[in-house]
């Protein structure tokens, strides 16, 4: 039997996958299996994936489902003591499975490794850092306030604890892995490895991020945490949901303008200041403005021509270091 299950859902991923397969096979330990859950391609991934040699790798086929019960369908074809994920776009590491396997079995009462994470582009170059977390322990209170582990590529999960809490539910489609992780982490403690070993392709197509569809999923996420959640941390609700909203606001704003992000930006906005009215005594607030104000009067084209004009006024990055990450009271 595998020491590691390794589960990659893909759908029409043919300009990647080759890419993402080889920085698995290409691990420093070799005690695991590659499940690839092909699910309902239409492109050339099944060709490319069949036309890989290597004993380790198994190829399943469904109709397409999505990438929840993709994923859920490898944990139930899983025969490792651990599982790990890795979105058919993305790459690792030579070292992750081997670092995150050591923290895991270093640390027994964690269920849950986790590593730092880089951007890069669509032909594989670096952009820069990504989210460096260091939080580990009991970390179910911070993972309220902000989602470090960043990434559904990201973990190595302990079967046993995976098989508690349940996989992912596709009900809460984007958050879902926000969602797991609060599930763990309300049982399991986590356990960092202080390296980037994920490399987290951001494409183009980032611009048609749903934000309504994550505002949704987000709330339905929160909700159930907070239900399960000890009195003792019913404090952080208003953090938390000003937090979201804060993200929630950056990702309307951020890419090609589109009025009705921008409409949706002031809303997001609006709830963000409700949770936490200390933004506005923010700099940041007005650039924020100055942006919603050119994607929700302007045409896009010259809402673009203006953002890039005023780079400066209108660079509002830095809304996500307002987020309120202190776990203490008062």
């Amino acid at each position: 039997m595998p020491l590691v299950s390794v589960v990659i859902p893909v759908f029409n991923g043919e300009k990647t996958i080759q890419e993402t397969i080889e920085s698995v096979l290409n691990q420093t330990i070799t005690d695991f299996e590659l499940l690839v859950i092909n699910d309902g391609s239409q492109d050339r991934t099944l060709e490319i994936v069949e036309c890989i040699s290597d004993s380790r790798i198994q190829i399943f086929s469904y109709p397409n489902a999505g990438q929840s019960t993709s994923r859920n369908r490898g944990i139930e074809l899983a025969k490792g003591d651990y599982i790990s994920f890795i979105d058919a776009d993305d790459l690792w590491t030579p070292d992750k499975l081997e670092a995150q396997l050591n923290a895991l079995q270093a640390n027994p009462k964690a269920g849950v490794a986790y590593s730092w994470t880089d951007w890069i582009d669509e032909s594989s170059q670096l952009l820069g850092k990504g989210s460096y977390n260091t939080e580990q322990g009991e970390v179910f209170a911070k993972l309220l306030l902000n989602d470090f582990v960043a990434n559904g590529s990201n973990v190595l999960i302990r079967r046993d604890a995976l098989t508690e809490v349940g996989g992912f539910d596709p009900s809460v489609t984007p958050a879902e892995d926000w969602d797991l992780w609060l599930r763990l982490a309300i049982r399991y403690e986590f356990v960092a490895v202080q390296s980037p070993q994920i490399l987290y392709r951001i494409s183009p197509n980032s611009a048609s991020f749903n934000v309504w569809k994550m505002e949704a999923s987000s709330l339905q996420v929160i909700n159930k945490a907070f239900a399960v959640a000890p009195q003792s941390l019913q404090y952080l609700k208003p953090q938390c949901l000003g937090n979201r909203y804060k993200y929630l606001t950056f990702k309307a704003i951020e890419g090609y303008p589109e009025r009705s992000k921008g409409i949706a930006a002031i809303r997001f906005l609006c709830n963000a200041i409700k949770n936490d009215p200390s933004l506005l005594r923010a700099k940041v607030i007005w650039k924020v403005l100055f942006r919603i104000a050119a994607i929700t009067l302007l045409t896009p084209k010259l809402a673009q021509a203006v953002i890039n004009k005023f780079k400066t006024l209108s660079n509002t990055k830095t809304l996500l270091g307002y987020m309120k990450l202190n776990t203490a009271q008062g």
